[in-house]
């Protein structure tokens, strides 16, 4: 019926431990491109966003 003994301090080290490497996982995705794969995909990024908008139907359109 007893547990495991969990040293909390241990505990705690590994939480912000493995929070850390998912933080510096998100850095090294985001500022560890150079600056025309930034620009590329900016510009991706908004040329989706244009034609998302594009292919829109405005309320009202149609048949009836």
């Amino acid at each position: 019926m007893s547990g495991d003994v969990v040293n909390l301090r241990m505990a705690r080290k590994r939480r912000d431990r493995t929070a850390k490497e998912a933080e510096a996982e998100r850095n090294r995705f985001e500022h560890g491109r150079s600056k025309a794969e930034r620009d590329l995909a900016r510009a991706r990024n908004e040329k989706a966003a244009r034609d998302h908008d594009a292919s829109r139907r405005e309320p009202g359109d149609g048949s009836s």
